[in-house]
């Protein structure tokens, strides 16, 4: 599968309902589409093969979302020092 093609699907395929979604989940799909973005970048930068390149596109894109759903609940994960994390409203 050619990169273009696969950047293409990457970024189209969240954002294709975001007339109908609500506020957070057009949220939500930019955030996966934007992460998907910047996964491919740095994958071609580092010029990855194809596999890795895949992988990259799918780790942003899942990281976007997460990002952006975080943002959109105003909470923030804090370390408790013991490689735990705990959430509370961001300050």
């Amino acid at each position: 599968m050619s990169k273009t093609i696969l950047m293409a699907m990457a970024v189209a395929a969240p954002l294709l309902g975001a007339c109908t979604m609500s506020n957070t989940d057009a949220s939500t799909a930019f955030g996966a589409a934007a992460g998907a973005g910047i996964g491919y970048l740095t994958a071609d930068a580092l010029d990855a093969n194809d596999n890795w390149t895949t992988v990259a596109t799918l780790a942003g894109a899942a990281t976007g979302s997460l990002v952006a759903k975080n943002t959109n609940s105003a909470t923030c994960a804090y370390s408790n020092g013991d490689g735990t994390y705990y959430t509370a409203p961001c300050p």
